[in-house]
Formats: C-alpha cells, structure tokens, sequence
C-alpha cells in the first residue's frame, strides 16, 4: 500500500469533483488530529484514516486485501473509475440529487438509467453531463450516475426520455459480488 502519486490524485479528486460540491472535508483533519487519507493497493484507491494506514504499513501488500473504503479503481491507461462502495462518502457531500419514486427505485438497481416518469424530483439548475446521486424518496442513496440533460430541458422532455445515465447502484453488490473487490 502506497501513497497516490500528483497525477493519480489529481485524477481521484478531478473524479470526485464531477460529484461533490466541498472536497476540502474529504482530507481536513479531523477532531482528534487524525485524518484521512488516499492510499494505492493493487490498483484500487482507499480512503482511510491516515493512523491506520500507519499501522497496515507492517503487512506484507500480497497479503493486504482491503483498508478502510474503496473509492474506485485506477484503470491501466491512468483513468479513474468510482465503485458504488464510494456511495457514503460521494453522498455526504452531494451538489446534485436526484429522488426516484419507488416504481423507479428497483429498476435503477437492476442496472436501468432513470427516465422522468420515474423521477420524484431533482435539485435545481444542474447541468448536463454533472455527476449526480440517485436517492429513494426516503432519503436513502441508491447510487449515482451522470446526468443526460439539465434540468430545464429535463422538464420538456417525454416521459420515457433518459434523465441520467447510471454508473454504479447498490444492485452491484450483488451482480458483481465476485468481481468487485477481487484484484
């Protein structure tokens, strides 16, 4: 387990930029001096507190698995790519939402985009092609995806028109429960 380099973290932050609106929180120190930090193991990026990736210093990187949250996966041609596990933390510090009713909720976990008919309502003046999260109407984060229109245009638009392309969901837990976190 590594530290990221400039250009890989510029990447992961350019990445989370697309989803979050603050991403000094993300590295702030916290309350007891502690703080978190990103880290590099066997291609995947965690998001952990910066004492216990101290103390995973001591295992052997063949033999370390996981620590703390993995955020994504950092693709051989240098590109980032966000794993629903980065749900909690993309979700905290959301700018644009999207609540689904709940005909629309069960289709988005099985991997569908969101079309208007099934969205109960949006966060104001969000543009097209933003990172955006897909909650229940309960308030409950389902995943996250892009946006395929703004807002405005989003409200002209016919009922089965795609209002945000899905990129990750809670359904991959379980579709890809043998991949997701194998190297």
């Amino acid at each position: 387990m590594r530290a990221l380099t400039d250009e890989e973290m510029k990447t992961v932050l350019d990445k989370l930029a697309n989803y979050m609106s603050d991403l000094k929180s993300l590295i702030a120190p916290l309350e007891d001096g502690d703080r978190y930090v990103f880290r590099l193991n066997h291609s995947r990026v965690y998001y952990v507190k910066l004492s216990i990736a101290n103390l995973a210093t001591s295992i052997a990187r063949d033999s370390l698995l996981s620590l703390g949250t993995c955020l994504g996966k950092l693709t051989k041609t240098g590109k980032f790519r966000l794993h629903i596990t980065a749900l909690p933390i993309i979700a905290a510090g959301a700018r644009h939402k999207i609540w689904v009713k709940e005909n629309g909720a069960q289709p988005f976990l099985y991997g569908s985009n969101v079309v208007k008919a099934h969205v109960g309502r949006w966060s104001e003046d969000c543009p097209e092609h933003q990172g955006c999260v897909v909650y229940s109407m309960a308030d409950i984060p389902l995943g996250f995806g892009v946006t395929a229109r703004s807002t405005t245009e989003a409200r002209r638009l016919d009922p089965t028109g795609v209002v945000c392309f899905r990129q990750a969901d809670c359904g991959e837990y379980l579709r890809d429960e043998d991949t997701l976190f194998a190297g």
